[in-house]
């Protein structure tokens, strides 16, 4: 899928709570609403929104996703557009990561997510080392 990429960290023994911290701090520091899924053994999904943008260009349920799994030593974070779920506060991790959390996203969504995609990327493994 356009815009859909992985990066898989091994031996950092990286702090993911602090790695989620560090992401959303840096979202909405760019202006994104962001909400987080709770923390459990499968990981956490964080979602970002810009609420004017997306909604001019794309569906208003649309949300950048990220996914965090795996241990300090060892962990993948999954970078893709995936629909804005109302209630990720509550949702369970399990059932996340078993559905369809990521969509298929067009041209002018796919240039967008691509830039916001390689910003925060390249942070993330600034942050992990």
């Amino acid at each position: 899928m356009l815009g859909d990429k992985d990066e898989h960290f091994q031996g950092k023994g990286t702090d993911l709570s602090a790695l989620q911290a560090h992401i959303q701090k840096y979202l909405t520091d760019d202006g994104f609403t962001v909400q987080t899924s709770p923390t459990s053994d499968k990981g956490t999904v964080i979602q970002a929104k810009k609420s004017g943008f997306l909604r001019e260009v794309v569906d208003a349920d649309r949300a950048f996703t990220i996914t965090i799994t795996g241990t300090p030593a060892d962990f993948n974070v999954h970078f893709g557009v995936g629909k804005w779920l109302q209630h990720l506060g509550v949702a369970a991790i399990e059932t996340l990561l078993l559905s369809d959390l990521f969509l298929v996203v067009d041209i002018a969504d796919s240039a967008w997510s691509l830039e916001v995609e390689n910003k925060l990327i390249a942070d993330v493994k600034k942050f992990v080392g």
